[in-house]
């Protein structure tokens, strides 16, 4: 792809070790919420079930709504820049 004249680099080139750890962060947020749920019981369903809830829904919710558009924010700004 070119931008002003230029080739630009590939959007993940040069972020593998970040990309790594963001993975294994968000891979052991999701497994967290789904061992939360080997401690629902009858008498104690709330709890584990608020925090498998909570965990998977952030180990989804933040790449996906945070870091998925920080690519995109520069793109946006040279859209806006040429109006």
């Amino acid at each position: 792809m070119y931008s002003n004249g230029k080739n630009t680099a590939h959007s993940g080139e040069g972020r593998l070790v970040g990309n790594i750890v963001n993975t294994l962060i968000f891979t052991v947020m999701f497994a967290a919420g789904l061992y939360a749920l080997s401690y629902w019981t009858l008498e104690t369903a709330w709890w584990p079930t608020i925090a498998c809830f909570a965990l998977c829904f952030l180990a989804f919710a933040i790449p996906m709504h945070l870091m998925g558009r920080a690519d995109s924010i520069e793109e946006a700004a040279a859209a806006n820049a040429a109006l």
